[in-house]
């Protein structure tokens, strides 16, 4: 259960990614009262949960509808974590884990942000729901390896509220070279938990 845990919370703080998500909802909200930032933040966080719960719950069954078998998700989803994790050790960003140049533009012109961007590419993203469909089909049905997902996935979002709040004294704090150090270090540990999951999948593919 440990290592599921400690895998789960990996995954999805290198997915949901709190602390770069921090600095983009501070610039979205910068004129946003005090009032209104936390009011979009509480929101924000509750429907991507909702999402990525969906995506959790769900998953076993888009694969079998999809014919989809644990291996293939194995395989596709560490190549997925993959590039992702490459992006995240070179300070770089396709939309995997945060919002395009394009949706920022979008975003800046609408008055109610909480559902786009910030709940979802923002926070729930590809990536995000990706991570959660694996995750939970790798417990292969355990119900208490479910929890410790399900769990790992409420902590993360706890984690993202609690960062959102504070995003103007995170973004002052870690400035943009810290967030870029916390994040390729954790690029890092992705890339290596991303290589296991496709080495796990081609072996579980009877391809060898």
């Amino acid at each position: 259960m440990l290592e599921t845990a400690s895998i789960a919370l990996a995954t999805f703080f290198a997915t949901i990614g709190p602390i770069d998500v921090a600095p983009v909802f501070a610039a979205l909200t910068a004129k946003h009262s005090g009032r209104e930032r936390r009011s979009c933040a509480l929101r924000g966080v509750l429907i991507a949960t909702v999402i990525l719960l969906v995506f959790a719950l769900a998953g076993d069954l888009l694969l079998r509808v999809f014919g989809i078998s644990l291996a293939a998700l194995r395989t596709a989803g560490g190549i997925l974590l993959l590039l992702i994790a490459i992006e995240m050790v070179f300070a770089r960003s396709s939309g995997a884990t945060s919002t395009t140049d394009e949706e920022e533009q979008e975003a800046a012109t609408r008055e109610e942000i909480a559902v786009f961007p910030v709940a979802t590419p923002l926070i729930a993203g590809p990536g995000a729901m990706g991570a959660a469909i694996l995750l939970m089909a790798d417990t292969q049905g355990d119900v208490a390896l479910q929890a410790v997902v399900i769990g790992s996935l409420l902590a993360m979002m706890l984690l993202t509220l609690v960062c959102l709040l504070l995003a103007s004294q995170l973004t002052r704090l870690l400035g943009v070279t810290g967030t870029h150090v916390v994040t390729r270090i954790i690029g890092v540990l992705l890339a290596a938990l991303a290589v296991q999951f496709i080495f796990d999948g081609i072996a579980d593919s009877g391809l060898l």
